[in-house]
């Protein structure tokens, strides 16, 4: 960046005085940070995911808005509801190439389709969504490979940690209601022996 600069402020002399610092630029720019709650458990990393019915329409999951637009959420909700899908379908349904799918896994952990006995790539559902997001990410919002890595990085420790917070909120419930339970029963034997 210096090699740049210098080389701008060379050839004209306005550049110097007309640039910022990056340092002011970073504290001009703010980002919402702000959550979007999904209805489905759309984007959602587990590490051996078996599709089934249930999974689809558990409980919600929340991304970062930065992350997540109405665009995304229509494509999701646009995957057909299958168990599998060959690469084919799913450059498709992305509009991209099969090599740019077979590229992405190589550079994105969370693309990881299992392989049929034929060799044959298998995508679940799950694998569909993440590759919708990481086509966002690449296509839509600019990000390079190594940004849009970190993005989905930082996503899937966001979803654990929702996650743990959520059964530890089950949890609790849980024990509340043993709580209500056992004070209901202590009411009524103190009931009885008055």
């Amino acid at each position: 960046m210096t090699t740049m600069m210098t080389t701008a402020t060379m050839n004209n002399p306005q550049v110097e005085n007309d640039s910022m610092d990056v340092s002011v630029v970073d504290e001009q720019m703010s980002f919402d940070n702000t959550e979007l709650d999904l209805g489905d458990q759309h984007l959602e990393f587990v590490e051996d995911a078996d599709v089934n019915a249930e999974s689809l329409t558990t409980a919600p999951v929340s991304i970062p808005a930065m992350l997540c637009d109405d665009k995304l959420l229509e494509e999701i909700n646009a995957i057909p509801n299958k168990m599998g899908f060959k690469i084919g379908d799913v450059a498709e349904i992305l509009g991209i190439k099969q090599y740019v799918l077979r590229y992405w896994e190589t550079e994105f952990d969370v693309l990881r389709p299992k392989k049929a006995s034929n060799n044959q790539r298998m995508y679940t559902r799950k694998d569909v969504e993440n590759a919708l997001l990481i086509r966002k990410l690449l296509h839509r919002d600019r990000f390079s490979i190594e940004g849009a890595r970190n993005a989905m990085k930082e996503l899937k420790a966001h979803v654990r940690k929702e996650k743990d917070m959520s059964q530890v909120f089950t949890k609790l419930d849980h024990v509340n209601g043993a709580v209500d339970d056992l004070v209901a029963d202590i009411r009524r034997v103190r009931q009885m022996f008055l």
